[in-house]
């Protein structure tokens, strides 16, 4: 059965009548011939654009790419449910944010509707022990871009953000493998420590070069403002 449609006043009067108390939700929804779950979507687009939300007309307003992509890592790192990304960015609903992730998901970190780019493995893939140290010094000797070291090594966005805060949590020793099971630990050759350490000494030093010409560009800025 199609709904009546209702103009941004009359959807007002509906929540006013029911934020004081005269009527409640079910019982709006059953006088004015409307769903339940409609008078909720009324109220959070009221709560998050006040008059201008209860417009269908705001179900076409645009977005940032950085938004964008920023509501979509908040997703993927798991901290924050889709209803709590919403209100924060003021997103028009779940369904937006859900093409978004589906997007970003088929083409990196880019949102754009035509983008190419790098396609990102969102569903992650085995890693040994090594591999997972070498994207986590590579991931932070870049300045934690994960989105970088996920393309770079062909894993999942989701995986390089787990292994960084187990590493910074509790070391090395962290990221061994521990699904359910226990498992002997991954014995390293003398050839694999000297590598591992290489490495290390690798990314640490292009991290410091990345830290001294920041520091440059800074100074460089200072003078020019003095």
């Amino acid at each position: 059965m199609e709904q009546k449609k209702f103009t941004a006043f009359e959807k007002l009067t509906i929540l006013q009548e029911i934020k004081e108390g005269f009527i409640g939700v079910k019982a709006a929804a059953r006088k004015f011939g409307v769903t339940k779950n409609s008078i909720m979507k009324w109220r959070r687009r009221y709560e998050l654009y006040g008059y201008e939300g209860l417009d269908v007309r705001t179900h076409n307003r645009t977005y940032s790419e950085e938004l964008k992509l920023q509501a979509v890592r908040d997703y993927l790192e798991g901290e924050l449910s889709q209803s709590q990304i919403i209100y924060k960015y003021k997103i028009a609903s779940t369904t937006q944010l859900a093409n978004w992730i589906k997007k970003y998901n088929s083409h990196s970190n880019s949102l754009t509707a035509n983008s190419g780019g790098t396609r990102a493995m969102t569903k992650g893939r085995g890693t040994t022990w090594q591999e997972r140290m070498d994207i986590v010094l590579y991931c932070l000797a870049n300045g934690q871009d994960y989105t970088k070291a996920a393309s770079h090594f062909h894993v999942s966005y989701q995986q390089v953000y787990s292994w960084i805060k187990k590493y910074e949590a509790g070391g090395e020793e962290a990221l061994r493998d521990g699904r359910g099971r226990t498992k002997a630990p991954e014995e390293l050759t003398e050839a694999d420590r000297h590598r591992l350490a290489m490495q290390k000494l690798e990314y640490e030093n292009a991290r410091l070069r990345a830290e001294n010409a920041f520091l440059k560009k800074l100074e460089e800025l200072e003078r020019r403002g003095r």
